[in-house]
């Protein structure tokens, strides 16, 4: 097979797919055809014709049906239409409606036979469709049931997969064929056409499998060959002396906790090797990660490097600048920060500091891997919230120098197995224990009719100087959800508070620069109140703050909730959070009963599924189309040994299908 089959066959090449189609396809983010074969149902619609020999009210049905009367067509107001018709059913004459289908009425002609779909209701005598198949139905009928917008219709994409499957096209097969063999699984051909047009729940069952182990099977080798590949990687070993980086930890103002030596230690070795280190530290929130990180970067420096974190806002980054000041204050270092909001001649300073050597540290945003920016020995690299970033952000990053350590960090605890799973491809150390002095936040739920007693609450701690985080579900109000928004919340509490209280809103509609202002007039204590979505940045350390209240809870996960809750209880004072809601109490009673990240993330896991459980959707990486992380884990492991056995027997150098997999990869290391 030629590696370029498929390359060479465009999406304008299918039979219905003009200009417009091909906007229309991209809209779904379907770029070419593997993407197109590989957009796969969601559902399916399994229909068989029956008999109306039983009461069947309520029930989602299919029928077939005689027209006994030319349709009419009323429009009840402006892009809303009834199509309305009678027809009869084994001797039984009722009346048919749809709605929104006045296309259909040329189609709908006396005496044909058709086939409704959707519910009957026996005391009416009447069919209420939400479709109708204008060529009946004669047997079962299995229908995929695709995500659409309002650009393409589910028909159209059965239209178009189906021709794409018509084409002669030589597909990527990256299952190795000794497995498919092992396996018993079809031709992936064959696959694809079982998952596009089953013929059988069994069908769509067995190709299910085929397809989520092929996702997580080349999901794991590129893990695994990351992996290998960074092992092959060798650098000068960093030197420094132990008693150099324990006297250092001798000057800080608090004692690290065994989870945190356990993971600096291990930070220290890799340094010291001549392997490049590339390691992921993983922690619950307030567990301390970026004092880790500062003494990581001393330890790069005392061996003659400089180093750089990179943090996902402004305001992160500042705080981040003024902890290593206040922290490294007693030492001769030059610690520089770098963010957009700085002048051009702030920045060109910085610049000519990090390239003549005289910067030991750089802690800065996104401004940090603009072309312009150039380092004098850069030897170790930190991501603040990695998964804000994506892959290319944090390759220009490490390619700023000559093989430096990586270091990266993620306050997104998620259950042991899966991150040494999904993170493969890095040394994954966890940090479990908090630092001692701070207290367990209090969490309780709280019905709506129970408001009045947390307001009370809130009024004790403005009173007592200290703050509040209030969070919504939605920027606006939305007429179909009865939920909070930012919106009406600042209004209910500038009512409650007779405008007496300063309240301050955020949401992601805002600019980034109107974000890092409102955030940090917020930790300056100029705002007592700051309303907000769940874009409450992860990290923004406001000791002040000792009261965090979120509306519509059960909205949330409970992962997201524990983050959220992690913006207090920063200091030695008594925090509280408030859980806002009147429905899935029982689940949200795992956060009132722990404040463990790593356990409430097991039990988000059972509770929820994978979801956006590890805060990866954000960077577009490591999302699957069709396998489930949690569902699937049997095949998960499975693909991870067969994945590790194909790329031991390095069977894949013959492997065309890998070819520009590897080629890819290679580049990113």
């Amino acid at each position: 097979m030629n590696i370029k089959e498929l390359d060479k066959m465009e999406l304008s090449d299918i039979k219905g797919v003009g200009p417009k189609m091909l906007e229309n396809l991209r809209s779904l983010n379907i770029n070419n055809v593997e993407d197109l074969l590989t957009y796969y149902p969601y559902r399916y619609d399994i229909f068989e014709p029956i008999n109306l020999n039983e009461d069947y009210t309520g029930n989602r049905i299919a029928i077939n049906v005689n027209i006994e009367t030319t349709p009419t067509v009323a429009f009840i107001r402006k892009n809303f239409n009834k199509l309305q018709f009678r027809c009869n059913h084994n001797n039984k004459t009722m009346y048919a409606t749809i709605f929104n289908r006045a296309f259909l009425k040329p189609n709908i002609k006396l005496g044909n036979i058709i086939t409704l779909i959707g519910k009957y209701d026996s005391k009416k005598n009447t069919f209420i469709c939400d479709d109708i198949k204008i060529n009946p139905l004669t047997k079962k009928e299995i229908i995929p049931i695709y995500h659409t917008n309002k650009n393409i219709k589910n028909g159209d994409l059965i239209k178009i997969i189906n021709n794409a499957l018509n084409d002669s096209v030589s597909l990527y097969n990256y299952i190795p064929t000794s497995l498919i063999d092992k396996y018993n699984f079809v031709s992936k051909k064959r696959a694809f056409r079982m998952i596009h047009n089953p013929h059988d729940y069994e069908e769509i069952k067995k190709v299910s499998i085929f397809f989520k182990y092929e996702e997580l099977f080349l999901f794991m080798f590129k893990i695994n060959y990351m992996k290998k590949d960074n092992s092959e990687i060798f650098k000068e070993e960093k030197q420094f002396s132990d008693n150099d980086i324990n006297n250092f930890i001798k000057t800080l103002p608090f004692t690290l906790t065994n989870s945190q030596n356990e993971a600096l230690a291990l930070i220290l070795t890799d340094m010291k090797s001549n392997h490049k280190m590339n390691r992921l530290v993983l922690g619950d929130v307030g567990c301390g990660k970026t004092i880790i990180s500062f003494i990581a970067m001393y330890a790069s420096v005392l061996s003659g490097y400089q180093s750089v974190l990179m943090a996902p806002t402004e305001v992160l980054a500042r705080q981040h600048f003024v902890s290593a000041k206040n922290y490294f204050k007693s030492l001769n270092l030059n610690i520089a920060l770098l963010v957009g909001s700085m002048t051009k001649k702030e920045k060109d300073l910085v610049k000519d500091g990090l390239l003549n050597g005289n910067i030991d540290i750089l802690i800065g945003t996104h401004a940090i891997i603009e072309e312009s920016v150039s380092f004098y020995r850069l030897g170790l690299t930190i991501t603040d919230e990695q998964h804000r970033f994506g892959v290319k952000q944090r390759e220009i990053l490490k390619s700023k120098g000559d093989i430096p350590d990586s270091l990266y960090m993620s306050a997104t605890p998620i259950p042991r197995s899966y991150a040494l799973t999904i993170y493969g491809d890095l040394d994954v150390s966890f940090v479990t224990e908090k630092p001692g002095g701070r207290k367990e936040i209090i969490t309780k739920i709280k019905k709506y009719a129970e408001l009045k007693e947390v307001l009370t609450h809130i009024l004790t701690e403005i009173k007592n100087d200290h703050q509040i985080y209030v969070v919504a579900s939605l920027i606006d109000d939305n007429e179909e959800l009865d939920l909070k928004s930012v919106e009406t919340l600042k209004e209910k509490f500038n009512i409650a508070f007779q405008n007496k209280v300063p309240i301050e809103i955020l949401h992601g509609k805002l600019k980034q620069k109107e974000k890092d202002a409102i955030m940090m007039r917020f930790k300056n204590n100029e705002t007592k109140i700051l309303i907000s979505t769940t874009v409450i940045e992860v990290g923004i350390d406001v000791k002040n703050a000792t009261i965090m209240i979120i509306f519509d809870a059960d909205r949330f996960g409970l992962a997201t909730l524990h983050q959220l809750r992690g913006r207090v209880g920063r200091n030695a004072l008594d925090s509280y959070c408030y859980l806002i809601c009147d429905k899935d109490i029982e689940r949200l009673q795992v956060l009132e009963q722990s404040n463990d990240g790593f356990y409430i993330s097991e039990r988000d896991l059972e509770l929820r599924g994978s979801g956006d459980l590890f805060g990866i959707k954000q960077s577009g990486e490591k999302t699957f189309k069709i396998a489930n992380l949690k569902t699937d884990l049997k095949i998960l492991m499975q693909a991870k040994k067969d994945s590790e056995e194909f790329l031991d027997s390095k069977a894949y150098l013959n492997n065309l299908s890998y070819y520009k997999i590897v080629k890819n990869l290679d580049k990113l290391n």
